[in-house]
């Protein structure tokens, strides 16, 4: 995550997601089949009253969903952002205790709870205290899952948009670069391939190594029928969008606006336009303190 911080959390973060009432009402939740993957992937499908930290747990899109759950949940749901907290708290769903808090610094015991999860968050934290900290509140043999929702226009340049509408968009996104980590960008994979490089003289690949590798990966495909303006105001809630005034948000939107009037954009009888996307689902079980290697359990090589 990068250094700009404002009031404990990234400011860039704090700027975009200020109109928490826009994130809440145009972000989309998550298919019952992708929670479903994730939380079997973690271990606590099915699990009565497993005890899950839902981490910078925003507006409370996924919270949600782990509170209708027929598991009972024990959710404690953390989050730095106060508007987008405030909205959550108010829903006031069931099960869960929410808290001011960010991942650098988890205000829970040590091998507290049986999942971490971070809804479309992990990327703004991917570092080594962070991960550190994760381990720390986690069982052992706990795992962290990921989970991201995330529209062509605003995906990997791996992965080829569905329309052509919509690449037009994705290429505008890819043209803002504030050096901020952004999902698109998969820099927050590093965290975990660094934990496991080896030292130039040694065997030993695994005497710092928090979660196992490689890392459990899922992707289903996603479609939602929206107007245009509901897109734009969709496509609004990205924290590097958001940001935008005068001028360059004027520019932006005319983009926007002439890739959804292209005449090759299907608009149903209702006047709305597809909107595709992934959800991405990652997970990695945490390595307990006595399952890592460590110096004396490695024979170094004679010199």
């Amino acid at each position: 995550m990068a250094s700009s911080e404002h009031g404990g959390i990234n400011e860039r973060a704090a700027k975009g997601f200020s109109n928490s009432a826009n994130y809440e009402k145009y972000r989309p939740s998550y298919t019952e089949s992708a929670a479903e993957e994730l939380l079997k992937q973690c271990r606590v499908s099915g699990r009565k009253n497993a005890q899950i930290l839902d981490l910078a747990a925003g507006s409370g899109k996924f919270t949600e969903v782990l509170a209708q759950r027929p598991e009972k949940y024990e959710i404690v749901a953390v989050e730095p952002h106060d508007g987008m907290r405030d909205v959550l708290a108010k829903k006031e769903l069931s099960g869960v205790t929410v808290k001011s808090g960010k991942a650098d610094g988890i205000s829970l015991e040590d091998e507290s709870v049986d999942t971490v999860i971070c809804a479309q968050a992990f990327h703004w934290f991917a570092n080594e205290t962070a991960l550190k900290e994760i381990h720390r509140v986690l069982r052992p043999h706990g795992v962290l899952g990921m989970i991201w929702n995330i529209e062509d226009y605003n995906s990997p340049q791996t992965y080829d948009a569905t329309t052509p509408w919509e690449g037009k968009v994705r290429d505008l996104t890819w043209t803002f670069q504030d050096n901020e980590a952004r999902f698109r960008h998969e820099q927050w994979r590093k965290v975990f391939e660094d934990q496991s490089k080896s030292t130039p003289l040694s065997l030993i690949i695994a005497s710092d190594q928090l979660f196992a590798l490689p890392l459990g990966e899922h992707l289903e495909q996603f479609e939602v029928r929206l107007t245009k303006d509901q897109i734009w105001e969709r496509y609004a809630t990205i924290s590097h969008i958001a940001v935008l005034e005068g001028e360059e948000r004027e520019r932006t939107y005319k983009i926007v606006m002439d890739a959804l009037n292209s005449p090759d954009v299907d608009i149903d009888h209702d006047g709305k336009v597809a909107v595709h996307g992934k959800t991405f689902i990652v997970w990695s079980s945490k390595i307990p303190e006595d399952g890592r290697a460590s110096l004396t359990d490695v024979e170094m090589p004679e010199s």
